[in-house]
Protein backbone atom coordinates (compact mmCIF):
# COMPACT_ATOMS: atom_id res chain seq x y z
CA UNK A 1 0.00 0.00 0.00
CA UNK A 2 2.84 2.70 0.66
CA UNK A 3 4.28 1.67 -2.42
CA UNK A 4 1.56 2.81 -4.44
CA UNK A 5 1.18 5.81 -2.29
CA UNK A 6 4.23 6.90 -2.87
CA UNK A 7 3.94 6.18 -6.69
CA UNK A 8 0.46 8.09 -7.00
CA UNK A 9 2.59 11.26 -4.82
CA UNK A 10 5.41 11.20 -7.05
CA UNK A 11 2.76 11.02 -10.77
CA UNK A 12 1.38 13.99 -9.00
CA UNK A 13 4.35 16.13 -9.33
CA UNK A 14 4.41 17.09 -12.84
CA UNK A 15 0.75 17.77 -12.82
CA UNK A 16 1.39 20.48 -10.17
CA UNK A 17 4.58 22.29 -12.21
CA UNK A 18 2.12 21.88 -15.35
CA UNK A 19 -0.69 23.67 -13.48
CA UNK A 20 1.38 26.49 -12.34
CA UNK A 21 3.20 27.09 -15.46
CA UNK A 22 -0.58 26.93 -17.04
CA UNK A 23 -2.17 29.32 -14.27
CA UNK A 24 1.11 31.73 -14.43
CA UNK A 25 0.65 32.03 -18.43
CA UNK A 26 -3.23 32.65 -17.99
CA UNK A 27 -2.75 36.28 -17.20
CA UNK A 28 -0.30 36.60 -19.25
CA UNK A 29 -1.93 35.72 -22.49
CA UNK A 30 -4.89 37.57 -22.20
CA UNK A 31 -4.74 40.77 -24.51
CA UNK A 32 -3.79 44.22 -23.53
CA UNK A 33 -1.03 45.16 -20.43
CA UNK A 34 -2.85 44.16 -17.37
CA UNK A 35 -1.12 47.33 -15.66
CA UNK A 36 -4.23 49.67 -17.94
CA UNK A 37 -6.33 46.84 -17.08
CA UNK A 38 -5.96 47.44 -13.45
CA UNK A 39 -5.65 51.48 -13.23
CA UNK A 40 -8.28 52.19 -15.80
CA UNK A 41 -8.57 55.95 -16.05
CA UNK A 42 -6.22 56.16 -13.71
CA UNK A 43 -3.79 54.60 -16.36
CA UNK A 44 -1.12 57.43 -16.76
CA UNK A 45 2.42 56.29 -17.89
CA UNK A 46 3.75 57.42 -14.70
CA UNK A 47 1.03 54.73 -12.69
CA UNK A 48 1.35 52.31 -15.46
CA UNK A 49 5.02 52.03 -14.78
CA UNK A 50 4.72 51.61 -10.84
CA UNK A 51 2.12 48.77 -11.20
CA UNK A 52 4.44 47.14 -13.54
CA UNK A 53 7.12 47.55 -11.23
CA UNK A 54 5.38 46.46 -8.47
CA UNK A 55 3.72 43.06 -10.07
CA UNK A 56 7.19 42.27 -11.78
CA UNK A 57 5.70 42.87 -14.94
CA UNK A 58 8.81 44.69 -16.58
CA UNK A 59 10.65 41.15 -16.32
CA UNK A 60 11.44 38.60 -18.73
CA UNK A 61 8.65 35.70 -18.02
CA UNK A 62 11.27 33.13 -16.76
CA UNK A 63 12.24 35.53 -14.27
CA UNK A 64 8.69 36.37 -13.03
CA UNK A 65 7.76 32.66 -13.03
CA UNK A 66 11.09 31.72 -10.93
CA UNK A 67 10.48 34.30 -8.41
CA UNK A 68 6.44 33.51 -8.64
CA UNK A 69 7.60 29.98 -7.60
CA UNK A 70 9.97 31.15 -4.85
CA UNK A 71 7.47 33.03 -3.33
CA UNK A 72 5.05 30.62 -3.83
CA UNK A 73 7.54 28.15 -1.72
CA UNK A 74 7.64 30.62 0.66
CA UNK A 75 3.92 30.75 1.39
CA UNK A 76 3.90 34.44 -0.40
CA UNK A 77 0.93 34.33 -2.30
CA UNK A 78 1.70 38.46 -2.89
CA UNK A 79 -0.44 40.98 -2.35
CA UNK A 80 -3.87 42.55 -3.76
CA UNK A 81 -4.05 45.61 -5.87
CA UNK A 82 -6.93 46.76 -4.31
CA UNK A 83 -5.60 48.06 -0.69
CA UNK A 84 -2.30 46.17 -0.96
CA UNK A 85 -3.18 43.26 1.59
CA UNK A 86 -1.45 40.35 1.84
CA UNK A 87 -3.16 37.48 -0.30
CA UNK A 88 -2.54 34.93 1.83
CA UNK A 89 -4.06 36.63 5.10
CA UNK A 90 -7.31 36.76 3.38
CA UNK A 91 -7.07 33.72 1.73
CA UNK A 92 -6.80 32.51 5.35
CA UNK A 93 -9.61 33.87 6.27
CA UNK A 94 -12.22 33.76 3.56
CA UNK A 95 -11.71 29.53 2.95
CA UNK A 96 -12.57 28.15 5.80
CA UNK A 97 -16.33 29.91 5.26
CA UNK A 98 -15.78 27.72 1.37
CA UNK A 99 -14.50 24.57 3.32
CA UNK A 100 -17.86 24.85 5.43
CA UNK A 101 -20.47 25.46 3.09
CA UNK A 102 -18.77 22.79 0.63
CA UNK A 103 -18.53 20.40 3.13
CA UNK A 104 -22.04 20.43 4.56
CA UNK A 105 -23.61 20.47 0.67
CA UNK A 106 -21.37 17.47 -0.37
CA UNK A 107 -22.66 15.63 3.08
CA UNK A 108 -26.07 16.02 2.32
CA UNK A 109 -25.49 15.17 -1.47
CA UNK A 110 -24.27 11.91 -0.71
CA UNK A 111 -26.49 10.65 2.12
CA UNK A 112 -29.23 11.70 0.31
CA UNK A 113 -28.05 10.45 -3.09
CA UNK A 114 -26.47 7.44 -2.53
CA UNK A 115 -29.30 5.54 -1.11
CA UNK A 116 -31.88 7.04 -3.67
CA UNK A 117 -29.45 5.76 -6.57
CA UNK A 118 -29.59 2.40 -4.77
CA UNK A 119 -33.27 2.32 -4.09
CA UNK A 120 -34.16 3.81 -7.63
CA UNK A 121 -31.60 0.86 -9.10
CA UNK A 122 -33.50 -1.49 -7.07
CA UNK A 123 -36.95 -0.83 -8.06
CA UNK A 124 -36.07 -0.50 -11.79
CA UNK A 125 -38.97 0.92 -14.11
CA UNK A 126 -41.05 1.58 -11.36
CA UNK A 127 -43.14 4.81 -10.40
CA UNK A 128 -40.44 5.34 -8.21
CA UNK A 129 -37.37 4.73 -9.94
CA UNK A 130 -39.66 7.74 -12.62
CA UNK A 131 -39.74 9.84 -10.14
CA UNK A 132 -36.32 9.61 -8.81
CA UNK A 133 -34.46 10.46 -11.87
CA UNK A 134 -36.78 12.83 -12.89
CA UNK A 135 -36.31 14.74 -9.36
CA UNK A 136 -32.57 14.57 -10.22
CA UNK A 137 -32.66 15.76 -13.75
CA UNK A 138 -34.64 19.09 -12.23
CA UNK A 139 -31.91 19.39 -9.78
CA UNK A 140 -29.49 19.28 -12.20
CA UNK A 141 -31.72 20.82 -14.89
CA UNK A 142 -32.75 24.61 -12.53
CA UNK A 143 -30.16 26.75 -12.56
CA UNK A 144 -28.28 27.76 -9.13
CA UNK A 145 -28.80 31.46 -9.72
CA UNK A 146 -32.88 30.53 -10.10
CA UNK A 147 -32.90 27.89 -7.36
CA UNK A 148 -31.34 30.77 -5.25
CA UNK A 149 -33.37 33.74 -5.55
CA UNK A 150 -36.60 31.64 -5.23
CA UNK A 151 -35.39 29.90 -1.93
CA UNK A 152 -34.14 33.21 -0.08
CA UNK A 153 -37.41 35.05 -1.96
CA UNK A 154 -39.61 31.95 0.01
CA UNK A 155 -38.23 31.50 2.82
CA UNK A 156 -35.97 34.65 3.53
CA UNK A 157 -38.23 37.15 2.49
CA UNK A 158 -42.37 36.25 2.64
CA UNK A 159 -42.17 33.38 5.42
CA UNK A 160 -39.12 35.22 7.00
CA UNK A 161 -37.99 31.70 8.42
CA UNK A 162 -34.28 31.55 7.76
CA UNK A 163 -31.35 34.82 7.15
CA UNK A 164 -29.80 34.49 3.30
CA UNK A 165 -27.24 37.19 3.74
CA UNK A 166 -23.22 36.24 5.50
CA UNK A 167 -22.40 33.34 8.05
CA UNK A 168 -23.31 34.44 11.29
CA UNK A 169 -25.61 37.49 12.52
CA UNK A 170 -23.73 40.78 13.25
CA UNK A 171 -24.78 41.27 16.63
CA UNK A 172 -23.51 37.46 17.98
CA UNK A 173 -20.02 36.99 19.56
CA UNK A 174 -17.96 33.86 18.57
CA UNK A 175 -14.58 33.11 18.89
CA UNK A 176 -12.90 31.55 15.89
CA UNK A 177 -10.52 29.04 16.35
CA UNK A 178 -10.49 26.80 12.89
CA UNK A 179 -12.49 29.32 10.99
CA UNK A 180 -15.32 26.92 11.17
CA UNK A 181 -18.12 28.42 12.69
CA UNK A 182 -20.04 25.39 13.25
CA UNK A 183 -17.27 23.41 14.85
CA UNK A 184 -15.99 26.71 16.33
CA UNK A 185 -19.01 27.43 18.24
CA UNK A 186 -18.90 23.39 19.61
CA UNK A 187 -15.71 24.11 20.80
CA UNK A 188 -16.62 27.37 22.58
CA UNK A 189 -19.47 25.69 23.98
CA UNK A 190 -21.67 29.24 22.24
CA UNK A 191 -24.88 27.35 20.90
CA UNK A 192 -26.11 30.82 20.27
CA UNK A 193 -24.06 31.23 17.92
CA UNK A 194 -24.23 27.28 16.80
CA UNK A 195 -27.86 27.71 16.07
CA UNK A 196 -27.34 30.87 14.43
CA UNK A 197 -24.67 29.52 12.40
CA UNK A 198 -26.63 26.32 11.73
CA UNK A 199 -29.64 28.71 10.26
CA UNK A 200 -27.16 30.94 7.75
CA UNK A 201 -26.25 27.35 6.23
CA UNK A 202 -29.32 26.06 5.60
CA UNK A 203 -30.19 28.18 2.07
CA UNK A 204 -26.91 28.30 0.49
CA UNK A 205 -26.50 24.47 1.07
CA UNK A 206 -29.14 23.48 -0.42
CA UNK A 207 -29.04 25.37 -3.02
CA UNK A 208 -25.09 24.17 -3.73
CA UNK A 209 -25.97 20.18 -2.99
CA UNK A 210 -29.01 19.92 -5.64
CA UNK A 211 -26.55 19.52 -8.51
CA UNK A 212 -24.42 17.23 -6.69
CA UNK A 213 -27.45 15.23 -5.39
CA UNK A 214 -28.31 14.93 -8.90
CA UNK A 215 -25.64 13.79 -10.50
CA UNK A 216 -24.22 11.35 -7.27
CA UNK A 217 -27.91 9.64 -7.17
CA UNK A 218 -27.62 9.13 -11.35
CA UNK A 219 -24.03 7.44 -10.69
CA UNK A 220 -25.12 5.41 -8.39
CA UNK A 221 -28.05 4.20 -10.21
CA UNK A 222 -25.71 3.56 -13.23
CA UNK A 223 -23.27 1.45 -11.70
CA UNK A 224 -25.76 0.00 -9.54
CA UNK A 225 -27.72 -1.13 -12.87
CA UNK A 226 -24.51 -2.82 -14.06
CA UNK A 227 -23.42 -4.72 -11.05
CA UNK A 228 -26.46 -5.88 -10.57
CA UNK A 229 -27.14 -7.60 -13.74
CA UNK A 230 -23.62 -9.37 -13.20
CA UNK A 231 -23.40 -13.62 -12.33
CA UNK A 232 -22.20 -13.22 -9.21
CA UNK A 233 -25.07 -11.32 -7.79
CA UNK A 234 -27.34 -14.22 -9.57
CA UNK A 235 -25.41 -16.59 -7.87
CA UNK A 236 -25.38 -15.02 -4.09
CA UNK A 237 -28.97 -15.32 -4.51
CA UNK A 238 -29.39 -18.83 -6.04
CA UNK A 239 -27.52 -19.28 -2.71
CA UNK A 240 -30.58 -17.98 -0.64
CA UNK A 241 -28.71 -14.67 0.28
CA UNK A 242 -31.32 -12.29 1.32
CA UNK A 243 -31.88 -8.69 -0.85
CA UNK A 244 -30.17 -7.18 1.93
CA UNK A 245 -26.90 -8.65 2.10
CA UNK A 246 -26.87 -8.98 -1.60
CA UNK A 247 -27.66 -5.42 -2.49
CA UNK A 248 -25.18 -3.93 0.32
CA UNK A 249 -22.03 -6.47 0.78
CA UNK A 250 -22.02 -7.71 -2.47
CA UNK A 251 -23.52 -5.25 -5.55
CA UNK A 252 -23.16 -1.75 -3.60
CA UNK A 253 -19.28 -3.25 -2.55
CA UNK A 254 -18.57 -3.55 -6.43
CA UNK A 255 -20.18 -0.50 -7.58
CA UNK A 256 -18.15 2.18 -5.51
CA UNK A 257 -15.51 2.93 -7.79
CA UNK A 258 -17.67 5.37 -10.10
CA UNK A 259 -19.43 6.39 -7.11
CA UNK A 260 -16.10 7.65 -4.97
CA UNK A 261 -14.43 9.17 -8.44
CA UNK A 262 -17.47 11.54 -8.71
CA UNK A 263 -17.78 12.61 -5.38
CA UNK A 264 -14.41 13.34 -4.63
CA UNK A 265 -15.12 15.69 -8.31
CA UNK A 266 -17.81 17.15 -7.18
CA UNK A 267 -16.21 18.11 -3.54
CA UNK A 268 -13.15 19.66 -5.46
CA UNK A 269 -15.95 21.71 -7.61
CA UNK A 270 -17.57 22.63 -4.40
CA UNK A 271 -14.44 23.87 -2.97
CA UNK A 272 -13.32 25.56 -5.57
CA UNK A 273 -15.68 28.17 -4.83
CA UNK A 274 -19.40 28.16 -5.60
CA UNK A 275 -18.99 31.73 -6.92
CA UNK A 276 -23.20 31.69 -7.59
CA UNK A 277 -24.01 30.72 -4.59
CA UNK A 278 -22.05 32.21 -2.54
CA UNK A 279 -22.47 35.96 -4.39
CA UNK A 280 -25.87 35.17 -3.92
CA UNK A 281 -26.18 34.56 -0.35
CA UNK A 282 -23.05 37.19 0.45
CA UNK A 283 -21.24 34.19 1.71
CA UNK A 284 -17.86 35.52 2.92
CA UNK A 285 -15.76 32.66 0.96
CA UNK A 286 -13.66 32.46 -2.06
CA UNK A 287 -16.04 31.95 -4.57
CA UNK A 288 -17.47 35.76 -3.73
CA UNK A 289 -13.95 37.33 -3.18
CA UNK A 290 -13.10 35.73 -7.00
CA UNK A 291 -16.35 37.18 -8.62
CA UNK A 292 -15.52 40.37 -6.83
CA UNK A 293 -12.17 40.47 -7.93
CA UNK A 294 -12.47 39.57 -11.56
CA UNK A 295 -14.52 42.61 -12.08
CA UNK A 296 -12.36 44.57 -9.80
CA UNK A 297 -9.24 42.98 -12.35
CA UNK A 298 -7.29 42.23 -9.38
CA UNK A 299 -5.09 39.69 -11.18
CA UNK A 300 -2.61 39.03 -8.34
CA UNK A 301 -5.96 37.32 -6.34
CA UNK A 302 -7.26 35.95 -9.66
CA UNK A 303 -4.08 34.25 -10.30
CA UNK A 304 -3.62 32.62 -6.57
CA UNK A 305 -6.62 31.51 -6.46
CA UNK A 306 -7.31 29.92 -9.56
CA UNK A 307 -3.82 28.25 -8.42
CA UNK A 308 -5.21 27.11 -5.05
CA UNK A 309 -8.53 25.75 -6.82
CA UNK A 310 -6.21 23.72 -9.07
CA UNK A 311 -4.26 22.30 -6.18
CA UNK A 312 -7.19 21.25 -4.70
CA UNK A 313 -8.48 19.21 -7.60
CA UNK A 314 -4.93 17.32 -7.72
CA UNK A 315 -4.99 16.64 -4.06
CA UNK A 316 -9.19 15.57 -4.04
CA UNK A 317 -7.90 12.92 -7.15
CA UNK A 318 -4.48 11.95 -5.21
CA UNK A 319 -7.01 11.31 -2.20
CA UNK A 320 -9.42 9.25 -4.66
CA UNK A 321 -7.06 7.02 -5.69
CA UNK A 322 -6.03 6.29 -2.41
CA UNK A 323 -9.66 5.04 -1.87
CA UNK A 324 -9.92 3.26 -5.12
CA UNK A 325 -7.11 1.28 -3.53
CA UNK A 326 -8.88 0.44 -0.04
CA UNK A 327 -11.71 0.22 -2.15
CA UNK A 328 -10.72 -2.48 -4.28
CA UNK A 329 -7.37 -4.29 -3.41
CA UNK A 330 -7.13 -4.97 -6.80
CA UNK A 331 -6.39 -1.87 -8.09
CA UNK A 332 -2.98 -1.21 -6.20
CA UNK A 333 -1.85 -4.98 -6.92
CA UNK A 334 -1.85 -4.19 -10.79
Amino acid sequence: MSKYIIRRALESIPVIIGVSILVFMLLRLIPGDPAIAILGERATPENIAAIRERLGLNKPLPEQYIIWIGNLLQGDLGNTVRGNIPIANELRSRFPATIELSLVAITLATVIGVPMGIFSAVRRNSPVDTATMFGALLGVSVPIFVLGLLLIYLFGVQLKLLPFIGRIDSGIKLETRTGLFVIDSILTGNWEALQNTLSHLILPAITLFTVPLAIIARITRSSMLEVLNQDYIRTARAKGLGERPVIFSHALRNALLPIVTIIGLQLGTLLSGAVLTETIYSWPGIGKWLFDSIIARDYPIVQSVTLIVSLIYVIINFTVDILYALVDPRIRVA
